[in-house]
């Protein structure tokens, strides 16, 4: 598995000239596509310039259209813009926009694509058929995408909130409960839960890949949170989808699509 971005980059090389596509990839999500694109982005921004650049360029402290993240989009289209390692029988880089993320990663089971960047939400029902979902160690595989460096292992994700509206005793248990080391998912099997506490017990996961997930996680040199989601709605659910579907799609360019988002930027 690669361990380094241009080992991916070898990988994905490798691929072409065995006559593979590489890549697969897909969108559409309605009227919040574009959504899975803020995620390539925000990988890329954590991994070239590291995390306290990207929480700056989360809270707008650096230009959308600045040049760390200009180069980040750059990097992803070096995958995603390129015909060669994309979306093997379902057409052109266009096509990325126009089929849905729940089938983004499906040609994969046909043997047309190799890789998929997805959350590991796609584990859950209703995303692989179920025979596929039942036999997951056997059908997919997973690896971390990696850093620029095989020390560096940055992880983006994201995570549940618990709140309380009562301060009585018996809600103090029940919170230091569910977020403390020993609390388990209710349904493990049909969820990609995983426990933010590195002491839980990972022979509980329900099967090697989601196993294998949690360590990844556990092992990261760094985690942040989407960027996304933490950024103004305005921007990290309104223009940034926009944008990035508009560039995928070739309706703007690079710069074009990243200045719209720098200008939609709430003052």
């Amino acid at each position: 598995m690669p361990t380094t971005l241009d080992e991916l980059k070898a990988l994905t090389d490798k691929m072409v000239a065995d006559k593979k596509k590489p890549w697969c990839a897909g969108i559409g999500s309605g009227e919040a596509t574009g959504w899975p694109l803020t995620d390539w982005q925000e990988d890329m921004m954590l991994r070239l310039y590291g995390p306290e650049t990207y929480d700056k360029w989360v809270s707008h402290e650096i230009p959308f259209n600045g040049p760390e993240s200009t180069a980040a989009l750059e990097a992803v289209g070096t995958y995603l813009k390129n015909p060669a390692y994309v979306n093997g029988g379902l057409g052109d880089v266009k096509s990325i926009a126009t089929t849905t993320f729940q089938d983004g990663g499906l040609p994969i089971l046909e043997g047309t694509c190799s890789l998929h960047r997805q959350g590991n939400f796609i584990t859950q029902k209703g995303f692989f058929p179920e025979k596929v979902r039942q036999n997951l160690d056997e059908e997919v595989g997973v690896f971390q995408l990696p850093g620029t460096d095989a020390a560096s292992k940055p992880v983006l994700g994201g995570g549940d909130l618990a709140g309380a509206f009562s301060n009585d005793a018996d809600t103090k248990k029940v919170m230091e409960h569910i977020t403390g080391p020993d609390f388990k998912f209710a349904d493990l099997a049909a969820s990609s839960w995983i426990s933010p506490h590195k002491t839980f017990d990972t022979s509980q996961y329900p099967d090697e890949t989601t196993k294998t997930i949690a360590e990844l996680a556990y092992a990261s040199t760094v985690f942040r949170f989407d960027g996304s989601d933490q950024m103004p709605g305005a921007v990290g659910a309104g223009s940034f989808w926009k944008g990035m579907t508009a560039w995928i799609s070739g309706q703007q360019d690079l710069n074009e699509a990243l200045t719209s988002i720098e200008e939609s930027w709430p003052s």
